[in-house]
């Protein structure tokens, strides 16, 4: 759904901008209180494993592909302002290095694949957890859900965009149809890629899953006749610490191995938005992209012959830029943070 240069016309691009701007200085301030010394460094991992997947595009309809957007697994992970950074880090490493979705339209990406999908997502997931079990399963289930909401959301959110600024004059209605309508496929897609991701860290480290925290009622001891919460049990800091980066290396090898490798064998067909565009004439002023010289445009290294090595080379960058900036703009909002800042719930109540 990465819109390029030309879809939506400039004053409008430039509101969504400043809208965009306006949404990741509040996350910039959010995250702060959402990252703590167990999910700072996994935040730009979480950046760089979406980078990955968006490059496997799965087939969803007849002549049309679907990827992950991203925003609902990384609010689930690390939380809904740090999720709204990590993919506004992917959009600007796949604009600014991959000629991938317009720069004078980044706002507008970013207001859309961004905002729009954690904000959603987030909410629908917290509100269904308000009513399920308090279980890992039902973090998992509702990370489906949410998952699944949030393609479409985000199909409608372009088609209001569209709407106000679009600069071809295409009925509205069909717009809205045919991006929904593809969107819910490519939704199903994205909701097993995200709950089989948020179950897979459930498994092994519950405590790093932001929105599996305080589900579970504390020990309770009865004292004297009254029920008190039990202590909280510290872990051993060097088993913790192993554990951490024994998560990390998996995560950061299945990043690469994904975008390295096996993206090779994604779909070549075109996605949802540039098959609507097609399809409805959206596209007839695409302009091109200003990084179209890229040495990496298009996911390929220039003068690189050997299609598969140049992808696969052109995905290992990618995801070493993605978790290098990515990384570094988390550990700059991590030390930003004030030592007394809450992270939102106590730590004997966090994990499920």
């Amino acid at each position: 759904m990465h819109v390029p240069d030309g879809f939506i016309d400039a004053p409008v691009s430039a509101a969504a901008g400043v809208v965009a701007a306006g949404a990741v200085a509040v996350s910039l301030r959010g995250a702060r209180r959402e990252l703590d010394e167990r999910t700072a460094p996994l935040a730009g991992l979480v950046a760089a494993f979406i980078f990955a997947v968006q490059m496997l595009n799965f087939p969803v309809a007849a002549g049309t592909s679907g990827h992950l957007l991203g925003g609902a697994l990384a609010a689930i992970l690390v939380g809904p302002y740090t999720g709204v950074l990590c993919v506004t880090v992917v959009l600007l490493m796949q604009g600014i290095l991959f000629a991938d979705g317009g720069l004078t339209a980044l706002g507008v990406n970013v207001l859309d694949m961004g905002i729009t999908t954690t904000v959603v997502a987030y909410a629908l997931f917290r509100g269904l957890l308000r009513v399920l079990p308090r279980t890992r399963r039902s973090v998992t289930a509702a990370s489906f859900v949410a998952a699944l909401v949030s393609v479409p959301a985000a199909a409608g959110a372009f088609t209001l965009i569209y709407w106000i600024g679009g600069t071809t004059d295409i009925p509205i209605g069909k717009v809205f149809t045919a991006m929904v309508g593809v969107h819910v496929l490519i939704g199903i897609g994205e909701a097993v890629i995200t709950a089989l991701t948020v179950g897979a860290v459930l498994a092994v480290r519950p405590d790093l899953v932001h929105g599996a925290r305080g589900l579970t009622n504390p020990l309770k001891l009865r004292v004297d006749g009254e029920l008190v919460d039990a202590p909280a049990q510290q872990p051993v800091a060097p088993v913790a610490a192993r554990s951490h980066r024994g998560i990390w290396a998996t995560g950061l090898v299945t990043a690469l191995v994904l975008a390295g490798f096996v993206s090779f064998y994604a779909s070549a067909n075109p996605d949802g938005l540039e098959k609507v565009a097609a399809d409805q004439g959206i596209d007839k002023k695409t302009e091109e992209h200003a990084a179209k010289d890229s040495p990496l445009a298009d996911y390929g290294v220039k003068d690189v012959s050997d299609a598969r090595i140049s992808g696969g080379l052109a995905g290992v960058i990618g995801v070493g830029a993605t978790i290098v900036v990515g990384s570094g703009v988390f550990y700059v909002v991590r030390r930003r943070r004030t030592p007394d800042a809450p992270v939102g719930t106590s730590h004997g109540r966090e994990t499920v």
